[in-house]
């Protein structure tokens, strides 16, 4: 299923985030859920270019993952969840933020950033990923028991989503399958992760430290946030600017959803 459909934050890399990094000088870079390291091969070998260092944060992240940041010197894996890891990390000219999509986790983890960027007197520049359907104003779960209880959803590993609708259908539609659960409910306070973003921005976006967000409608949808004062935000603006809540880019993604969740639909009736 899944040569079927592309997933990755690495779609983005050639058009978008490599001219990012480039214009916004970035060397040492933070990224938050590795799982095979599709993403990770693409950060490391930028920060080698530019004389810096990929920090890779996830507590189980695949073999082949594992395989490879022991051959790269310059890649360093923190094992820890991220909230837990951030406690203690150092400054990064750029975030990437791909791992648990949920607005608990995605809200703390930009607070935190946040607080490090301000604590070293640096721009903030982050990369977020899966903030539009289905996790943009709904809650994933890959590991429930870390969200504490009060701030989790009810959720179930067997409830699946179709774009058409925010019902929940059982066995049926784009489901886990043990590997992730979704939450029963869509929409409401604190549920998803474009929620989380929202959220962040409210707080944290001031005069005295305007913060830009940018909206990519394809893939899952991907999101920066960065300093309006950076002297390379200009830059940054301009490269984003037509992906920006691009129409045309956001009907090709429905699209693409409703093709893949016919196959779904397909493969279900079959079995």
């Amino acid at each position: 299923m899944t040569q079927l459909l592309i997933h990755s934050m690495a779609e983005f890399a050639p058009s978008i985030i490599q001219p990012c990094l480039d214009r916004a000088g970035v060397a040492d870079i933070t990224e938050i859920g590795a799982e095979f390291g599709g993403m990770s091969t693409i950060l490391a070998d930028h920060c080698a270019r530019a004389g810096g260092t990929l920090t890779s944060v996830d507590p189980t992240p695949k073999r082949e993952f594992l395989d490879w940041v022991d051959q790269h010197e310059a890649v360093h894996h923190v094992a820890e969840p991220s909230l837990e890891a951030l406690e203690h990390l150092g400054p990064a000219d750029a975030w990437f933020v791909d791992g648990d999509h949920n607005y608990y986790t995605v809200y703390h983890e930009m607070k935190a950033i946040d607080a490090i960027c301000r604590r070293e007197d640096k721009p903030l520049l982050a990369f977020l990923h899966d903030i539009s359907w289905p996790c943009a104003r709904r809650d994933c779960y890959y590991a429930p028991d870390r969200i504490p209880e009060e701030h989790r959803h009810p959720f179930s590993y067997d409830a699946g989503v179709h774009v058409d609708d925010n019902a929940i259908r059982m066995n049926r539609g784009w489901r886990g399958m043990g590997q992730f659960a979704w939450a029963l409910k869509e929409g409401g306070p604190k549920n998803g992760v474009l929620t989380a973003v929202e959220d962040f921005l409210a707080e944290a976006d001031s005069d005295e430290r305007p913060l830009v967000f940018a909206h990519v409608p394809a893939v899952f949808g991907l999101g920066v946030v960065f300093d309006a004062g950076a002297e390379w935000a200009e830059e940054l603006a301009g490269i984003l600017l037509p992906w920006h809540q691009n129409e045309l880019i956001a009907k090709l993604e429905v699209n693409r959803l409703r093709n893949y969740l016919a196959v779904i639909d397909w493969q279900d009736r079959q079995a």
